[in-house]
C-alpha cells in the first residue's frame, strides 16, 4: 500500500537482477529477484505483495475489522481464532516465556501515554502506572482455538507481525521460485530464500541510528534472516536523556542506555527480530546479551 492508500506493485531492472516495490506494515519494502525476467519478477512481487497486504489486514491494531479488533473489544469473552493467529499467539507466548517478561504483547497499551515525536513529553508516573494495571500476558488465556483477554487489555502484534509476514513472503518466493534467490525486505527486517547463482551474497545495507550520518557498514546474506531494533526515528529527548520507543512491560518505561541500534542475523526473520528486541531490553548489557546466544550481531551506540 501506498502512503495515499493506494496499492500498487512496481519493478526496477538492475544491473544483475530485479527490484520489486511495493508499500505495506508502514514500510516501503522491496523484493530483490537473482533474475532478469521481468514477467517472472512482476509476478513473485505481486505474489508477495498479496500476502503481505492480507497479513497487515488481519492482525493490523488499526483496523476495525479484523480478528485483532475482536479479541481487543471482547470486554472479557473468550474470542475463536483460526490456526494462523493461534500460532502468532503462541509465538508471542513463547517470546514472554524466553524474554521473563520483557517482550509482552499486551504492553502496547503503553503506547496511548508515550508519544515518541521527537519532543519532551514525558508521560507523569500516574498515567504510566494506569496503563501497567492493563497489562501482563500472563492474564491472557490461549486455548488452541480461542483467547481471552481481561476488560481493559489489548494485544498488539508490531513487536512480531513485520517478521512473521516477511518469514512467510520468503516461504512464499521458495514456492513459487525454488532455485532463484530472493530477498524480501519490509523496512529492514530481511530474509532471504537461498544463496545467489553466480555471487552468492546480498548486499545489505544498515543505517547508523543517526540520520544525519551515512550508511554505517554494508553486510552480505546468503540465507536466513536480518533484523534491526534501533530509535533511529522514534524517541523522546528530555533533560538530556534520549528516551527510545522500546518500552519495558514492565517498568512502563523506555529502556535507557540501550544501543541505538541492534542488528541481529538468525535462521530467519521472526528470530533475528526477537534477539534485536530483547537486546534492546537489556539496556547497557545488550552485547553481553547478544554474545551469549552465539549470534551474528553489529550494535551501534
Amino acid at each position: 500500500m501506498t502512503n495515499n492508500g493506494v496499492r500498487e506493485v512496481s519493478i526496477e531492472v538492475r544491473s544483475d537482477h530485479i527490484c520489486g516495490h511495493f508499500f505495506a506494515m508502514a514500510s516501503p519494502c522491496e523484493v530483490l529477484i537473482d533474475s532478469t525476467d521481468q514477467q517472472q519478477a512482476f509476478a513473485v512481487t505481486q505474489a508477495i505483495a498479496a500476502e503481505a497486504w492480507r497479513i497487515e489486514t488481519k492482525y493490523s491494531r488499526y483496523r476495525d475489522d479484523n480478528i485483532i479488533h475482536q479479541i481487543n473489544h471482547a470486554q472479557g469473552q473468550s474470542v475463536a481464532i483460526d490456526p494462523e493467529t493461534q500460532q502468532l499467539l503462541s509465538l508471542a507466548n513463547t517470546c514472554f516465556e524466553l524474554s521473563d517478561g520483557r517482550f509482552d504483547v499486551t504492553s502496547g497499551v503503553l503506547g496511548q501515554v508515550w508519544q515518541f515525536d521527537g519532543s519532551d513529553n514525558i508521560p507523569s508516573q500516574t498515567m504510566i502506572e494506569a496503563c501497567l494495571i492493563c497489562s501482563g500476558w500472563q492474564n491472557v488465556l490461549l486455548t488452541d482455538n480461542s483467547v481471552r483477554l481481561l476488560p481493559g487489555y489489548a494485544i498488539d502484534l508490531g513487536g512480531i507481525g513485520k517478521e512473521y509476514a516477511v518469514d512467510r513472503c520468503v516461504q512464499l518466493a521458495r514456492e513459487i521460485l525454488p532455485s532463484t534467490s530472493v530477498l524480501v525486505n519490509f523496512g529492514g527486517d530481511i530474509a532471504v530464500t537461498r544463496p545467489r547463482q553466480v555471487h552468492p551474497y546480498w548486499q545489505v545495507g544498515i543505517e547508523h541510528p543517526d540520520p544525519a550520518r551515512a550508511t554505517q557498514m554494508l553486510v552480505t546474506i546468503a540465507q536466513g534472516g536480518l533484523a534491526t531494533s534501533g530509535d533511529a526515528r522514534r524517541f523522546l529527548l528530555k533533560d538530556g536523556v534520549r528516551y527510545g520507543h522500546v518500552i519495558s512491560p514492565q517498568t512502563g518505561y523506555p529502556v535507557i542506555g540501550a544501543p541505538r541500534s541492534v542488528t541481529v542475523a538468525g535462521e530467519n526473520c521472526t528470530q533475528a527480530g526477537l534477539l534485536a528486541t530483547l537486546a534492546i531490553l537489556q539496556g547497557d548489557q545488550a552485547e553481553v546479551f547478544l554474545q551469549e546466544q552465539s549470534v551474528t550481531h553489529w550494535c551501534l551506540w
